[in-house]
Parts: C-alpha cells; structure tokens; sequence
C-alpha cells in the first residue's frame, strides 16, 4: 500500500464527537478514532464514566474532551453542538453511538416507552446530525456514522420497538447521504453483530443463547468490540470518500446465512 493510501486512514486533525461514548460500542468507537488521530469529544449523560473513557484515551496522545449531556431533549441539541464548538473549535465527524433497548414483549410496550425508544435511537441520531451539517457543509468535507442493528433487516423476539427504531435508521441514514452528501457529508451506518455491551448483557447472560447465536454466524462466533475499530476509522476516514448511504454488517457473516 502506498504512502498516500495509508495517509487516507489517518484523521491527524479531525475532531470526532460520539455519543454513548461512556460504555460498549461508542466507548469503544471513540478509543478507535483517537488512536487514528483524531481529537474526541465524549458525550454521554454519566461524566464519570465518561471520563474514564478520556483516560483510556490518554495514552493515546489523543485530545479527549468530556461533555455530559441529556440527549433526550432533542431541543437541546444545538447547545450541544455550540459546547463541542466552544471546546473544540469545530466537529468533523459525528458517530451516533447511544442507543436503548428494552427488550419488551409488545404487550407491555407503553407509549412512554415506546417514544423513549424511537426519540434516542432515531430522532436524537437525526437531529443532532442536521446541528452539525451547515458547519460540515461550510468545509465541504464531514463524516456521519448511525449504528444500525441486526434488527434494521431482521425481527428478533421482544424487539418491536428497538426494530421499528434500527429499521428507520438504515432509511435515515440514505436519506441524511441523498441530502448531504454532494456537499462532501458521507452518512453510513454500522450494523454490528451480537457484541458483549451493556444493551446485550441479558443475551450475554445465557452462555446456551450466546453459543446458539455464535454457530449462526459464518466465523463461528459472536463479536468483540475491537472487530468494529477497523470499519469505524475507515468509515470515518478520507479512505471512504466515495462510499455513502450504506449499511455494512459487521456479523461474522450472520446475516449472509
């Protein structure tokens, strides 16, 4: 691979902002974009958990800025966008980590419920995307990552909510790259496999379930965060320029079988 080629990886001088990144995948996600070089700015609603991410990343030589922040106030997203300006001076790359699953048979699904679910894991992603767009589109250059689920293709029990929230992202996200990408915004989505988090602790529970789970992949087992370092820094990267309006499975091949 040639020089230019790798230097297509590095995100040297890119500030990421990734929500849910105290925990699972976005904790994970934001180590990931700080060890390519970009600076991050963490947000989640527990400060101490979030920085114990920064300390994680520390060792890096990364930038880490921690912003405890609500996103369920949907309202309040542009002031979350002028704090990660203020701390910052601009983002490059939002990643919609945060994410809820309540596992409910659809008899017990309440309207509260139910819009807890889609606000966080559709509108919040949606919203707080469209905050930054103007300052993305001003640069001609920005990257946006949702986080689909197996359940933006597939049904699983207990998940009518959580599905109807991961189906909508994989249409937004095509409708964030048909409206912003001639601008220079790539909107993709990760759809990742079953990964030990803490949304997936009650399957990760049952060793019977989890192996089950695992023999239904094409690899033979389920995921461990750092599968999704790669796809994340190439997704969030000049590498994929060209690339928008995707949902790329990272399953071990569960969807292909």
């Amino acid at each position: 691979m040639s020089d230019k080629a790798l230097q297509s990886f590095s995100l040297a001088g890119k500030t990421a902002l990734i929500t849910g990144a105290s925990s699972g995948i976005g904790q994970a996600q934001s180590i990931a974009l700080a060890k390519a070089g970009a600076q991050v700015v963490l947000v989640g609603r527990r400060e101490d958990a979030l920085t114990t991410t920064a300390e994680q990343i520390k060792p890096v030589g990364s930038n880490a800025f921690v912003l405890p922040f609500d996103l369920e106030d949907r309202r309040a997203l542009p002031e979350l966008r002028e704090q990660a300006i203020k701390l910052t001076g601009g983002v490059d790359i939002i990643v919609n980590a945060a994410g809820v699953n309540l596992r409910e048979p659809s008899e017990d699904i309440t309207i509260e419920s139910w819009d807890t679910t889609l606000n966080l894991n559709l509108s919040v992603p949606f919203f707080l995307a469209r905050a930054f767009v103007p300052d993305m589109q001003a640069k001609g250059w920005g990257r946006i990552i949702n986080i689909a689920s197996l359940q933006t293709e597939r049904a699983f029990a207990n998940g009518m909510a959580y599905g109807a929230s991961k189906g909508g992202i994989g249409q937004v996200t095509r409708a964030m790259a048909e409206n912003w990408s001639a601008s220079g915004i790539a909107c993709n989505a990760i759809a990742p496999g079953f990964f030990p988090t803490g949304l997936t602790a009650p399957v990760f529970e049952q060793k019977e379930l989890t192996d089950k789970l695992a023999a239904q992949t094409a690899i033979g087992r389920n995921g461990e965060l750092e599968d999704l370092d790669g796809i994340t820094v190439f997704l969030a990267s000049p590498a994929s320029n060209y690339i928008t309006g995707q949902i790329i499975y990272v399953d071990g091949g569960f969807t292909a079988k």
